[in-house]
């Protein structure tokens, strides 16, 4: 058990560093070839901030553990809304104002149940893999064609000032981005080897580790930008990045893992984990909608709340395959 929690540890590591340089790396190359920052805050952060679920998930699939792949790409997009979302609300309760993350909640309700009827048969297999990259390309084309031409959205002045903070010469930016997509991708092999090492140790189901430990170490990177934009007031941002991360595990993560090795997904797997993640997803929206022409909102006593329902949940997780 020593190597692989050691893996598993420095895997982590890896990839947060890594996530971190590749996303400022592709950020600020993208403003050396004046990509508008909205642009930059749906689609280049949004992919950036989901590198390590999409790498790690490949990777597994590649590896032919795909229950690793799919418990990462649903266990994130628990982790996303109860624990990272909570956490940056009990920091600073995050006020919605950008209209196209409230146009982003309903796509990622509908995605979410798209998601849903595909698995409810059992299983998802090629063909319900390649619907998933479809819908994803169509997503991406919407979001390039309204970056490009909604210019004074909130999150675009807030991506904007980001940008500005961080700018970096283009040779320096393209240092990092290479640098930051070799490290993702070593880590993840790191990642996945120790993962599936300790769950074959542990006598539970890759799903099981990718659930909890791999779907909360790939979403570190999510974490870290959430409270930092939080604490600087950029409401928006912290928002987006778990809308767009949420999206991109939902159709790119789980449907290239699938693309790549068919996945059983159980009965337990669908009233358990799928289940709770649809359930937060519509509580997401319901906070961040807003109502009667009042901005959404996200307080600490629902952050609070947030962060419970994820306790709650690893806690049952755990009972089920009897470590408590």
């Amino acid at each position: 058990m020593l190597m692989p929690t050691l893996a598993v540890l420095a895997g982590l590591a890896l990839l947060v560093w890594s996530a971190d340089r590749f996303v400022e790396g592709a950020s600020a190359t993208a403003t050396h070839f004046s990509v508008p920052p909205l642009l930059v805050g749906m689609v280049i952060v949004g992919f950036g901030t989901s590198a390590p679920e999409m790498v790690v998930s490949t990777n597994a699939a590649l590896q032919g553990n795909p229950g690793l792949a799919l418990g990462n790409g649903w266990g994130s997009n628990i982790a996303n809304i109860a624990l990272i979302l909570g956490i940056t609300a009990l920091v600073n309760p995050i006020t919605v104002h950008s209209l196209i993350l409230r146009k982003e909640l309903p796509i990622l309700a509908a995605v979410t149940a798209l998601a849903g009827v595909l698995a409810w048969n059992g299983a998802l297999s090629r063909m319900d893999g390649a619907v998933l990259l479809g819908v994803f390309a169509v997503l991406m084309t919407w979001s390039i064609v309204v970056g490009m031409r909604s210019g004074n959205d909130a999150l675009a002045f807030e991506t904007s000032t980001e940008l500005q903070a961080h700018a970096m010469p283009l040779p320096r930016a393209l240092m990092w981005l290479a640098v930051g997509l070799l490290v993702l991708i070593a880590s993840s092999r790191l990642l996945v080897w120790g993962a599936v090492a300790i769950a074959q140790s542990l006598g539970v189901s890759d799903l099981i580790i990718g659930l909890t430990v791999v779907a909360v170490g790939t979403s570190l990177p999510e974490l870290a930008s959430c409270v930092a934009a939080a604490r600087k007031g950029e409401h928006d941002i912290a928002l987006g990045n778990v809308l767009g991360s949420n999206l991109f595990n939902t159709l790119a993560v789980v449907g290239i893992a699938s693309a790549i090795a068919p996945m059983e997904v159980v009965t337990e797997v669908l009233s358990r984990d799928f289940s709770v993640m649809a359930g937060l997803t519509l509580l997401l929206f319901v906070m961040g909608w807003g109502w009667r022409g009042k901005p959404g909102r996200v307080n600490r006593v629902e952050g609070a709340v947030l962060v419970a329902i994820y306790l709650g949940y690893t806690l049952f997780l755990m009972r089920s395959i009897g470590v408590l």
